[in-house]
């Protein structure tokens, strides 16, 4: 059984969009973990609510990618293996070289402050061992980052595009970073990537992302393998 406090439902609104919202949000910020089970009657228990909407939201989560059925027809919270954090870098290295070019050319002042008070928070917060930013919200601070680079491109299909990516980049960061914290290392790497945004210069700026996503890709997906082999061990 469930054993997490049941979110607030907001009875206003649409129930499926509610539901759909309450688990999205308890995938992401990691209380439903990867490969956990969703059994309807635990869920509908946990959100006080009636099967249908739950199912439709169960639906939804699926087109997202963030809930899978396994081999039984059960579901579950979707698991990214080594070759779907592959996959996922790839196409994050393509859409956002276009992101950091566009914002060179069409950031303005306030959004070039906005990226920069995201690189201020994650150097602040972890400067030491003492930073006051927890896992959950220093990977929030990851994501503004990125999202804020691809805004300021003004380019709204490849911001639509991102947010998908993103999504699932959240369900794979929270995955290995049960395993290893030190996985997510972004200061340095977004400080490089803001000043070159800040010059004006898009060579130098699509270099320097590369450079950070190749560098995380590599992080990553070295932390899922070794995860998976320790797994394989036992």
């Amino acid at each position: 059984m469930i054993s997490l406090s049941p979110p607030s439902i907001n009875r206003g609104k649409s129930l499926y969009e509610q539901v759909h919202q309450a688990l999205r949000t308890a995938i992401l910020t990691g209380e439903l973990s990867p490969g956990d089970r969703l059994v309807e009657t635990q869920l509908a228990e946990w959100l006080q609510v009636s099967r249908t909407p739950l199912r439709e939201a169960l639906r939804q989560l699926q087109q997202d990618g963030l809930v899978t059925a396994d081999v039984s027809g059960g579901l579950r919270v979707t698991t990214i293996t080594a070759a779907d954090a592959e996959e996922l870098y790839d196409c994050r290295l393509a859409l956002e070289a276009l992101a950091a070019a566009g914002a060179c050319r069409y950031a303005t002042p306030e959004q070039l402050q906005r990226i920069e008070a995201c690189v201020a928070k994650a150097e602040g917060a972890t400067a030491n061992s003492h930073g006051s930013l927890d896992n959950e919200h220093l990977l929030d601070v990851d994501y503004q980052f990125h999202h804020l680079i691809a805004e300021s491109s003004g380019n709204r299909r490849l911001v639509s595009l991102l947010d998908t990516l993103f999504d699932a980049m959240a369900l794979l960061r929270i995955q290995t970073l049960q395993q290893n914290p030190n996985v997510l290392d972004i200061r340095l790497e977004h400080r490089q990537i803001y000043e070159a945004i800040v010059t004006g210069d898009a060579e130098v700026a699509v270099a320097a992302i590369t450079q950070h996503l190749k560098a995380s890709k590599i992080r990553v997906v070295k932390e899922i393998e070794g995860t998976l082999s320790a797994v394989a061990e036992l």
